[in-house]
């Protein structure tokens, strides 16, 4: 409870993604959910892994369309990618829906319903 009137959409669809990973990875004991965050506080707010293979790297952003918040969130992702050995890069989003090539990767912006509505990826569905 708080006495803050203002909407915090992003911590909002942060806490949602979290819970809808737990619901989804919740019957496989193999899968893990982590954060990363770089020596300069850089951060990819979900970090998927199976075993000891990082699977996918989310980012959530309710609001891309700012120039320096899709810079910042983009930076971070493309640094943990290479750090983790991970091309399964996302960014979820309020609307924005789109595949970017940055840095010789491939990042799907995709809206949070739309997330929402795809199953989660089995191990070997994976490319990488």
């Amino acid at each position: 409870m708080s006495t803050r009137f203002s909407k915090n959409s992003g911590r909002l669809y942060e806490n949602l993604v979290f819970i809808e990973l737990k619901r989804r990875l919740a019957n496989d004991p193999n899968q893990e959910i982590y954060y990363w965050r770089s020596p300069r506080k850089e951060e990819v707010d979900f970090v998927l892994k199976h075993g000891l293979k990082v699977k996918e790297l989310i980012q959530v952003c309710y609001d891309i369309n700012d120039y320096d918040t899709k810079k910042r969130e983009t930076k971070a992702l493309l640094k943990a990618s290479k750090e983790l050995k991970c091309n399964n890069l996302f960014v979820i989003t309020e609307d924005y829906d789109a595949f970017e090539e940055m840095n010789g990767k491939r990042i799907e912006f995709i809206p949070l319903y739309r997330w929402l509505l795809r199953q989660i990826k089995k191990p070997q569905d994976y490319t990488d």
